[in-house]
C-alpha cells in the first residue's frame, strides 16, 4: 500500500510550522501564502484544521488539465504514489484549481503547484509536534477519507 501524508485533526494545534517550512522548502522563504499544507484555524471551536493534497488515485485535477502536466507518479519500490505537477507542461490555465474538489492547488509564478511529499520525504511531518501529521500508509480509497474526516468533524462539534 501507498505511504501519504494523514492527518489527525484531532492533535493539530494551528501552531503553523507546516505551512513554513513548506513554503522554505519549495519557495526559499518562510511565508504560509506560499505552502502547499494550509491550516484553517477555528477559534470559536478551538480547533484547526490543515489540508494538503489526498494524491487521489484518480485524480480530478489531471483529468482536467488540456496540457496533460499532471500525472501519477510512483516510486521505484510502490511505496509512495504523488500526483504531480510537470512544470514544462503546465500552461497555468487553472482547470485544475477548478477541478480539486479540496482546493489543494493553486496556480503560482504561471504554474501549478501543490504537494509533492517533498519527494518521498515530507518535511511538515518533521516539524509537526504535535503529531498531527504523519507520513504512513494512506487508505487507498478517497471515499473512506473523508468519511473518515468527516466523522472527527462531527465527533469535535457534538463534544461541545
Amino acid at each position: 500500500m501507498a505511504k501519504g501524508i494523514v492527518i489527525d485533526i484531532g492533535k493539530c494545534t494551528g501552531c503553523g510550522y507546516c505551512e513554513l517550512i513548506c513554503s522554505f522548502i519549495h519557495h526559499g522563504e518562510f511565508n504560509p501564502l506560499k505552502s502547499r499544507i494550509h491550516s484553517s484555524v477555528f477559534i470559536d471551536k478551538s480547533m484547526a484544521i490543515p489540508v494538503v493534497c489526498y494524491q487521489c488515485e484518480d485524480p480530478w485535477c489531471a483529468k482536467n488539465c488540456p496540457a496533460g502536466a499532471i500525472s501519477i507518479d510512483k516510486d521505484p519500490d510502490g511505496e509512495v504514489s504523488v500526483v504531480t505537477v510537470h512544470k514544462d507542461k503546465c500552461v497555468g490555465c487553472k482547470m485544475c484549481t477548478l477541478a480539486c474538489p479540496f482546493g489543494c492547488i493553486v496556480v503560482s509564478d504561471g504554474y501549478a503547484e501543490k504537494c509533492d511529499l517533498c519527494g518521498g520525504d515530507p518535511q511538515c511531518v518533521k516539524v509537526c509536534r504535535s503529531g498531527a501529521i504523519r507520513f504512513e500508509e494512506a487508505h487507498t480509497n478517497v471515499a473512506a477519507k473523508r468519511k473518515n474526516v468527516a466523522e472527527r468533524l462531527l465527533g469535535s462539534y457534538q463534544e461541545e
